[in-house]
């Protein structure tokens, strides 16, 4: 292949990074049709610049806010996959919690008639998507916008977060780690999510693989609160054996 420039082979690399979370050297190497240490140095630049944590034998994403336009364009299939196989989890009348993740707004664009369903959402976008589907009632939680991820937090958001009672709440989370449980970019988004998850009867995780065995740096959740994993993968893939014993996988 024709020798790609330094730009393109980092625009490159950022979209390996987006896709699977992590970057090895001597496959992307082959792929880009470069050297190992060509890619090495290219990683070097994407840490630099905040967007990559170099790892042993290469390198994953940095996990940052992003707004929800950016993290919906990512990992769609892995998205789709996640919102067919918790369809059915979604109750039928009540109140389904659910926060201000893609992955959410994934399962949200799933709802039909889902008998007189109330959703309570930190997340505008989320809400309008609620808004459009039948027999849905859509509630927007209020409080402090933040603007780097498009979502509602702080205490006016938590104290009307409680005011509900949920059948179920559904999230995601920007990591998950055995040992530390889910993790957010931000201290406000965590203690919203701790919130509604207190005030729920289950609470649902929904992360795709990119997610697992990464830390972000405000916990969220323990797996003593979580009642369900749910991932694109099979629940006997190996990538998730870190997390069996803790938590119900599907």
């Amino acid at each position: 292949m024709p020798q790609l420039l330094s730009a393109e082979r980092r625009s490159l690399l950022l979209e390996m990074l987006a896709e699977s979370g992590s970057v090895r050297l001597e496959p992307a190497a082959e792929a880009l049709g470069v050297s190992a240490m060509t890619v090495r140095r290219d990683l070097d630049d994407l840490v630099r610049e905040g967007l990559a944590r170099r790892v042993r034998g290469g390198a994953v994403a940095a996990i940052v806010p992003q707004d929800f336009t950016a993290r919906i364009a990512a990992r769609g299939g892995a998205k789709a996959e996640i919102a067919r196989k918790a369809h059915d989890l979604l109750p039928h009348g009540g109140a389904a919690a659910m926060d201000a993740s893609s992955t959410v707004g994934a399962l949200i664009s799933t709802l039909d008639d889902s008998d007189e369903l109330l959703v309570v959402t930190n997340s505008y976008d989320n809400l309008r998507a609620a808004q459009g589907r039948p027999g849905v009632d859509a509630i927007l939680l209020g409080g402090r916008l933040e603007p780097r991820t498009g979502s509602f937090v702080g205490a006016q958001a938590c104290e009307s977060a409680s005011r509900f009672h949920y059948d179920r709440f559904f999230t995601s989370a920007a990591a998950l780690d055995p040992a530390f449980g889910t993790s957010e970019t931000t201290l406000e988004e965590a203690e919203v999510k701790r919130v509604l998850s207190t005030h729920a009867d289950e609470t649902v995780v929904l992360a795709d693989s990119s997610k697992l065995e990464r830390l972000a740096v405000a916990r969220a959740l323990a797996w003593t609160d979580v009642d369900l994993l749910v991932t694109e993968l099979d629940p006997a893939d190996e990538r998730l054996s870190a997390f069996r014993g803790l938590v119900d996988i599907r």
